[in-house]
């Protein structure tokens, strides 16, 4: 490509759609100073899809609980790699400590870009919960948070469902740990604030279910999806 008279050589990450139109480029750079050059591409809409609904959960043991009953651990790159990068920050090594912190990251964005895709391929509309990265971030949760990308799987999941002809939207989930999602209620029982995350399993004590709680706020934010999923069109009687 040529910018300002300059040309430039690239190697293309993936191809441009046929049927693309590209309206607008920019220069990114990485933590190990490689440099990018980002292709925004126009597509014409796509179709909707008519395939099943899914409800999220986001966590830090398990990134990811769906109202179907799976779970997905978190990897924790980070967790996995905090005692060598502290080693080469304290030694100075700061080209070290840079690639390093770079491989983190591609490894957490290549886990996210694979889930998002699996999950996308297989439901055309998803509910996900508004846990607020920003919020936790100030607690002694601060890595493990980060860790998990939160709003990078977010984002990932939204631009994916619209170019499958799916929708993605983020429902409030407050108490969706707390509240049974059986009867309904928020039992004594249930578990209560920041201190109480070690708590992974808990039974209701008015109806008696013993909830896994990554389900359990998986499910409760299925039943606020369902507030939020437009009403389906009568069909006129003949």
């Amino acid at each position: 490509m040529t910018v300002l008279g300059r040309n430039y050589y690239l190697w293309l990450s993936r191809p441009i759609p046929e049927n693309g139109k590209p309206k607008s480029w920019e220069f990114s750079t990485d933590a190990r100073g490689r440099w990018y050059v980002n292709i925004q591409v126009e597509l014409a809409e796509p179709e909707k899809r008519n395939a099943p609904s899914l409800d999220i959960d986001l966590g830090l043991k398990s990134v990811v609980a769906l109202s179907n009953g799976f779970k997905i651990a978190a990897p924790k790159f980070y967790r996995q790699e905090e005692k060598q990068l502290g080693v080469f920050q304290r030694r100075g090594q700061k080209v070290r400590a840079r690639a390093l912190a770079a491989k983190i990251a591609n490894r957490r964005r290549h886990f996210l870009h694979v889930t998002s895709h699996a999950l996308v391929r297989h439901y055309g509309e998803i509910y996900v919960g508004d846990v607020s990265p920003k919020k936790l971030a100030k607690t002694p949760m601060a890595k493990s948070v980060h860790d998990a990308g939160w709003s990078m799987l977010r984002n990932m999941l939204s631009y994916k469902s619209i170019a499958t002809g799916g929708v993605m939207r983020v429902v409030p989930e407050r108490y969706s740990s707390q509240t049974c999602s059986v009867c309904g209620c928020i039992p004594a029982t249930g578990p209560k604030g920041l201190g109480a995350l070690g708590v992974r399993q808990w039974r209701c004590e008015e109806c008696g279910t013993l909830h896994d709680r990554d389900i359990n706020g998986a499910l409760n934010i299925e039943i606020a999806g369902a507030e939020r999923r437009p009403p389906v069109a009568e069909i006129p009687a003949l």
